[in-house]
């Protein structure tokens, strides 16, 4: 059985992967700036049931955890989301030729850079959609957290394809 070749990875396809994940991360920082400028702290817009709009700064990571941990956790979570991102840049360097693989680690990357930039700049990270169903809500979050969730399921997708491509 041969194997499959995969196209040698490229400094084009590595400058089209980038130039997704910059227009991520425009978009991003966008809507934050939007939203910290039209919208004061815990003000919510009710859009349709089951959705708000909303200003909430998160001081913590996923799910405000660690949120009152004093401080410490605004450069903790910074310098992990830049070991993250550099990994993933180096990661889709070397991979570019693998579509979806490159697309998760652009999402994964673009997102963290978002809150990363979010947490250093202003010492907590910005999310305004709210879901909720009658009483509950989810976490606020925003357009990163989505790139970032999405790009994780995309590792997840790649490699259960991967392992059934193998058998």
């Amino acid at each position: 059985m041969a194997a499959t070749r995969l196209p040698r990875p490229s400094p084009v396809r590595f400058a089209l992967w980038l130039f997704l994940g910059f227009a991520i991360l425009v978009f991003d920082q966008v809507t934050k700036f939007y939203f910290e400028h039209n919208f004061l702290p815990g003000e919510s817009l009710p859009v349709f049931r089951g959705f708000n709009l909303v200003l909430a700064h998160n001081t913590g990571a996923a799910f405000s955890f660690l949120a009152d941990a004093g401080g410490w956790q605004r450069w903790g979570f910074t310098g992990i989301a830049l070991a993250v991102v550099v990994a993933m840049l180096v990661l889709l360097r070397r991979h570019n030729n693998q579509k979806l693989f490159s697309l998760a680690l652009t999402l994964i990357a673009a997102g963290a850079f978002g809150n990363m930039i979010d947490r250093a700049v202003y010492g907590f990270v910005i999310d305004f959609l709210d879901f909720y169903w009658q009483g509950w809500h989810w976490p606020a979050f925003n357009i990163a957290d989505i790139a970032i969730c999405a790009g994780a399921a995309g590792l997840v997708l790649d490699e259960i394809l991967g392992v059934q491509k193998r058998k």
